[in-house]
Parts: structure tokens; C-alpha cells; sequence
């Protein structure tokens, strides 16, 4: 009957033993998956701000060469006006 008793004792310590093994996992694996998920929406909020970025960089690039654009119609009318204006002083 003792040795019934031990080995009962042992058993149940043994089980206690393996389920705080498991539960200690599962602690390790849920911090794991909290820390990912704080790296993913750091990620996440980074690539929508670079992507915001990246739609204003094409929208100046855009007005920036319609810019060119214009300087180069003006200068383009400018040289024409001087070359009138020397033809007109031959």
C-alpha cells in the first residue's frame, strides 16, 4: 500500500513536472508571437509611411518636370526672341 502511495506521489510529481515543462513553452512561444507581432506592425506602419513617401516623391518628380518642361518652352521662345531681334539689328 505505501509503495502503491510513493509510486502515485511519483507519478503525480512527475506530470506536474512535465505540464510546468509545457506551460513554460507556452510562455516562451506566446512572448515569441507578441514580440513578432510588434515587429510586424512596426514593419507595417514603416512601409505604409514609405509608401506615403514614395507617392509624394512621383507627384514632385511629376511637377518637377513639367517644370523643366516650361523652362525649356521659355528658353526656347526666349532664343528666338534674340535671334529675331539680331536678325533685326543686321
Amino acid at each position: 500500500m505505501t509503495e502503491d502511495l510513493i509510486s502515485l506521489v511519483e507519478q503525480h510529481q512527475k506530470e506536474t513536472w512535465e505540464w510546468k515543462q509545457k506551460e513554460s513553452q507556452w510562455i516562451r512561444d506566446k512572448n515569441q508571437l507578441e514580440g513578432n507581432k510588434t515587429i510586424i506592425n512596426e514593419l507595417s506602419t514603416k512601409l505604409i509611411e514609405t509608401g506615403k513617401l514614395n507617392m509624394a516623391h512621383q507627384k514632385l518628380n511629376g511637377e518637377l518636370q513639367t517644370r523643366l518642361t516650361e523652362v525649356e518652352e521659355d528658353n526656347k521662345k526666349l532664343a528666338k526672341q534674340i535671334e529675331h531681334l539680331n536678325n533685326q539689328k543686321k
